[in-house]
């Protein structure tokens, strides 16, 4: 078991935020929300809480045989709704920076998304780099609903949640041996390795 101890949460598509909850994949991919404040993708804690986002997913922009996962994720959401539910938190493993496309597309095995979506992460403020989050994801031991306030809307990755889920505990989804045994899948790929 783990503390959260943090009131930082990143947001991100809801379809990725069950597929890190459930163990599907370990990483994210960011370059920075259209509304950051310092116009490029910085990483404000090394320990967050993962906030589902539902406006901007895009089921073509999935593999196939995750694009009805969307679909689920929407069951229990609509525009009006005023709280947020907060099922997992996050440690951050790594922040591998990347710049190389083709590297990138070795990865899809490791992911729930098209290398298009990839693509479109990477080119997007092309100098900068692609910054790969290996994330350590646990499942709060309750899910914690909360107040939707209007600074969560917008394109902003990091966002301050209320102060009680700081104290709130969870368990890994992943063993730790599975989840090394995926970083190092992951490192090798990128390396060009098999």
């Amino acid at each position: 078991m783990s503390r959260a101890n943090t009131r930082i949460a990143l947001k991100e598509w809801a379809v990725t935020v069950e597929a890190l909850g459930e163990g599907k994949q370990i990483i994210v991919m960011r370059k920075g929300g259209i509304a950051e404040e310092t116009r490029h993708f910085e990483v404000r804690s090394d320990r967050f809480f993962l906030y589902p986002a539902y406006e901007h997913q895009k089921e073509e922009l999935l593999k196939p045989e995750y694009r009805a996962e969307i679909a689920k994720t929407l069951q229990s959401w609509s525009p009006e709704q005023e709280t947020a539910t907060i099922k997992y938190f996050a440690e951050l493993h790594e922040d591998i920076e990347v710049m190389d496309e083709e590297a990138l597309f070795r990865l899809a095995p490791c992911h729930i998304w098209t290398n298009d979506f990839a693509h479109e992460r990477l080119k997007w403020k092309k100098k900068l780099p692609l910054h790969l989050l290996l994330l350590r994801v646990y499942r709060l031991d309750q899910p914690a609903r909360i107040p939707i306030r209007p600074e969560y809307s917008g394109c902003k990755s990091w966002h301050e949640v209320p102060q009680e889920l700081a104290d709130c505990s969870g368990e890994p989804v992943m063993k730790e041996a599975d989840f090394l045994a995926e970083v190092n899948k992951i490192k090798a790929l990128l390396a060009g390795q098999k």
